[in-house]
């Protein structure tokens, strides 16, 4: 299996991919990704090299989204400070579930955020997703705090939030690295 960046022409792959995940959470009984993704805000993420696929032969096995940018009203401005890369929409296939390709997704995305320079690898997970945050938890992040709705930090928007950090280091994950 080999890391790449999305193109452009992945941009229905990609949504009927995350479909598929809203449809697998559906059935667990939770709310998440429930809402249908935007093909633009996908397509600008593709565009500005954040969006990421794991490839397994012609498959696509998972896919994550890295950017510095962090979504507005979670972090502080003391957290944003600090040099971070921010994970989200880390999707695994059902077809390629329980092999710890997430595992190693996240190792491959801490390996890359120290290589880019940044301290923290950084996700909000959904707040009613328990069973997300307690495998955030085994992959080694630690839970900074939950922003509730209406509870946004540095006066911004939002929604809501449990938020999660790791420290970046060199991480083995046994991937071929996609260009940086």
């Amino acid at each position: 299996m080999k890391i790449t960046p999305a193109r452009p022409d992945d941009v229905s792959k990609l949504i009927a991919f995350r479909e598929e995940a809203a449809a697998w959470l559906s059935r667990l009984g939770s709310d998440q990704w429930q809402r249908p993704y935007p093909a633009d805000r996908l397509a600008a993420a593709i565009e500005a090299g954040s969006v990421f696929m794991v490839m397994d032969g012609d498959l696509t096995a998972a896919t994550i989204t890295l950017s510095p940018e962090a979504e507005e009203g979670l972090w502080t401005d003391e957290e944003l400070a600090e040099p971070s890369i921010f994970i989200t929409k880390l999707t695994v296939a059902r077809t390629h579930a329980g092999q710890d390709l997430g595992g190693r997704v996240l190792n491959w995305a801490c390996d890359r955020a120290y290589r880019g320079g940044a301290t923290w690898l950084r996700l909000d997970a959904w707040t009613t997703n328990e069973p997300l945050q307690l495998y955030y938890l085994q992959q080694g992040f630690e839970h900074v705090r939950t922003v509730r709705a209406g509870g946004a930090v540095n006066g911004g928007p939002r929604v809501s939030g449990w938020l999660a950090q790791r420290r970046t280091a060199p991480t083995k994950h046994g991937f071929e690295n996609a260009p940086a």
